[in-house]
């Protein structure tokens, strides 16, 4: 098989070169562009062709947050990885709403970097475990504007079938496809073709979307 083809964007070399140097380790992988700001985050998106973009959070320029959208749009389909240095970064809720398939610290193992890449290129999503925590908190917080949110989440949940509801349901608890399959008696092909389903009629670019849709309406 073809390796993961990945762009990182860090404005940090010595970051930078450690990320890449990660990355080079594993032969399933291949390190297409390596820049040091959002704006050329996104030349390299068109040029190079990545799977996977690595995007810091804080960059001159342009920063990731800043950059997701046109990264995808130079590269349709590419799965996003935020880099943070801080766990408590206050936009890891904006960046997985905005289709992030991904948030990391950059304080993580290089086994860590490893999985979460490959888990971006598969479909799923990856949290490095204190942003996890993180979100669950943020998610669970209240006042007007997240009744709002419940409103216009409940709004969009409202387009799937039962079934479809079902497998989203098991989507937000975390399980993978051969698990929700297990627990519904659908074989995982069947799985991977709903959840394809719910992703295209939510709008959501991949699954930690979803299910932070699903959480907002619930």
């Amino acid at each position: 098989m073809a390796p993961i083809r990945v762009l990182v964007a860090d404005d940090e070399p010595l970051i930078a070169a450690g990320i890449r140097a990660v990355l080079e380790s594993a032969a399933d992988l291949e390190v297409v562009a390596v820049v040091a700001d959002g704006a050329a985050a996104v030349e390299a998106a068109g040029r190079a062709g990545p799977d996977v973009a690595l995007l810091d959070v804080r960059m001159p320029v342009l920063g990731g947050l800043d950059a997701m959208a046109a990264v995808r749009a130079a590269r349709p389909g590419v799965a996003i990885v935020v880099l943070t240095s801080f766990g408590d970064e206050p936009n890891v809720l904006r960046a997985l709403r905005e289709g992030a398939s991904g948030f990391l610290l950059k304080s993580c193992a290089p086994e860590e970097l490893l999985r979460a890449v490959r888990a971006a290129h598969a479909g799923d999503a990856y949290l490095s475990p204190p942003v996890a925590r993180q979100v669950l908190g943020l998610v669970g917080a209240g006042g007007v504007a997240a009744a709002e949110r419940r409103r216009a989440a409940a709004g969009r949940l409202a387009a799937l079938s039962p079934r479809e509801a079902d497998v989203l349901r098991l989507v937000a608890e975390g399980l993978s496809n051969a698990d929700i399959g297990a627990r519904l008696r659908m074989s995982e092909p069947s799985v991977k073709t709903y959840v394809s389903r719910l992703l295209a009629k939510l709008d959501c670019a991949n699954r930690v979307q979803a299910a932070l849709l699903y959480r907002d309406a619930n």
